[in-house]
C-alpha cells in the first residue's frame, strides 16, 4: 500500500473526509491515509496520532517522504490526546475493536467539541461504537460493509446531533436490533451483510452447543439465553431459515 493508492477499506474511509478538512487519524500507522487525503482529497491539515514508536517513527518518514510535513503534524500520543480543542473538524479512526474505539472517543470527549464528523472503522463490535453514539448524542448518518481480503469490515460515520431524538432517529423503533446489526445496513441487507451475520449465527450456535454440555450455572444459563436471543435478532432481520 502506498499514500496514492488506499485498501478497499481505507478508501471507504477516505471517501466520507471533504475537500479542505483539517482531521486528526488516530492509530494512523504509516499515515497512509493522511497523506492519501493530502495528495488526492486536498484536506488542509492533518494529525496523525500513533501510540506506538514504531509506527510513529514510520509515519513520519512516510509524511517526510511525500513532501507532506507542511500539512501532515505526526504526534506520539495516546488516542485524542495527540490533538488540541478545537483544532480539527474530522476525526478517523480505523483497524481497531469497536469497544476500544468508543473508548477513545469517551476519554477524548473534551477534544470533539468543534468535531463535526466521525468515520470510524471498526474490526469487531461495531455496537460499542452504535452505543456510544447514541449515548453521547451523536447521530448515525452513514454505514458501509465490505469485504478484503476474506475479512468483513464496516464503516460508521456520524455527525453531531442536538438532542437525543437526534441520536436515536436513524435506529427507529427497533434499537436494539439497530445498535446489534446497524440501521442502515439492516436496510440495504447487502449479500456480505448476510454472510457476515450467517457467520456470527454458526459461531453463536456452537459456543450454545458447548454451554449445553457445561455445567449449569446460573451464568451459564444467562449465557445461553443471551445467546438465543442474538440467533433471533438476527434471523428476524435476514430472514434465516431453520435448516
Amino acid at each position: 500500500m502506498n499514500s496514492d493508492r488506499l485498501s478497499s477499506r481505507l478508501a471507504t474511509v477516505a471517501k466520507y473526509v471533504p475537500k479542505g478538512a483539517k482531521l486528526v487519524d488516530i492509530g494512523s500507522d504509516h499515515a497512509y491515509l493522511p497523506c492519501y487525503l493530502a495528495k488526492n482529497i486536498g484536506i488542509t491539515y492533518a494529525v496523525a496520532g500513533e501510540v506506538a514508536d514504531g509506527p510513529y517513527q514510520s509515519a513520519k518518514g512516510n509524511v517526510s517522504g511525500e513532501g507532506l510535513s507542511d500539512i501532515i503534524s505526526v504526534r506520539l500520543g495516546d488516542g485524542l490526546d495527540v490533538v488540541e480543542p478545537g483544532e480539527v473538524e474530522y476525526v478517523t479512526i480505523a483497524g481497531m475493536g469497536g469497544a476500544l474505539i468508543a473508548s477513545i472517543l469517551e476519554n477524548g470527549k473534551d477534544k470533539l467539541g468543534s468535531v463535526k464528523r466521525l468515520i470510524l472503522q471498526p474490526n469487531i463490535s461495531a455496537i460499542s461504537i452504535r452505543q456510544w453514539l447514541v449515548d453521547n448524542l451523536w447521530k448515525l448518518e452513514a454505514e458501509e460493509i465490505l469485504e478484503e481480503d476474506g475479512k468483513i469490515y464496516e464503516v460508521l460515520v456520524a455527525e453531531k446531533g442536538m438532542n437525543a431524538f437526534d441520536s436515536m432517529e436513524p435506529y427507529g423503533q427497533s434499537l436494539e436490533e439497530g445498535l446489534l446489526l446497524g440501521p442502515y445496513l439492516v436496510k440495504e441487507n447487502h449479500p456480505i451483510f448476510i454472510k457476515k451475520w450467517m457467520n456470527e449465527k454458526k459461531n453463536w450456535q456452537r459456543i450454545y452447543h458447548q454451554l449445553e454440555s457445561a455445567v449449569q450455572t446460573p451464568d451459564t444459563m444467562e449465557k445461553k439465553q443471551e445467546l438465543l436471543h442474538k440467533m433471533k435478532l438476527v434471523e428476524e432481520v435476514i430472514r434465516i431459515e431453520e435448516s
